[in-house]
């Protein structure tokens, strides 16, 4: 795996390569050794997957507050996303930037995600499907998350969004709750 170290810090994409020959591909989806330094000892202790039906749906974003923040390591297995993480870290230089990468199938790229940013995405085709590894265990008192389109991240998904859960158009705005940002 090469490691990409991506502008905000402590978000890389890790690149795999896909050995083809007659009878198709193999790829290493996760490897422990070439991922330990940016793992920093922290172990995956769940893996999740997602199937999205329909291209502009939108999933997050999402993020667990403290003592249940968790590294998000994402993978698209079938189709395209526009994956985007927010820096929610206080205390950081590029507090509320984003960053946002195109996931595809047959790129090869795990978007490694670490705790204190928000993540979600939008789907660029159809049935869409991620794998996520995740470094804490999901925990329902501890999830929170952002609107997709509050004005102070202003981030530009590449489609109208056209599907988003009744539960993520609940989220207040970042201007409406000046000291969410601490509960991560």
């Amino acid at each position: 795996m090469r490691i990409e170290v991506l502008p905000l810090s402590g978000l890389v994409l890790a690149h795999s390569t896909a050995h083809v020959d007659s009878r198709g591909a193999f790829m290493r989806l996760f490897c422990e050794q070439s991922l330990s330094d940016v793992l920093g000892g922290r172990r995956i202790v769940q893996i999740n997957h997602s199937r999205t039906a329909h291209v502009g749906a939108v999933r997050g974003m999402h993020y667990q507050k403290s003592p249940h923040a968790e590294m998000k390591l994402v993978r698209c297995l079938r189709g395209a996303v526009y994956d985007v993480a927010v820096d929610m870290r206080h205390a950081s230089q590029t507090y509320l930037q984003h960053h946002a990468v195109e996931l595809r199938a047959d790129d090869g790229r795990l978007f490694v995600i670490p705790e204190g940013f928000a993540h979600g995405f939008q789907a660029l085709v159809p049935d869409t499907e991620l794998l996520y590894l995740h470094t804490a265990m999901y925990t329902p008192e501890a999830e929170d998350g952002l609107l997709h389109d509050d004005p102070l991240l202003a981030i530009k998904w590449p489609h109208p969004v056209t599907d988003i859960s009744s539960r993520d158009k609940l989220h207040k705005p970042l201007s409406a709750i000046p000291n969410k940002i601490n509960t991560i």
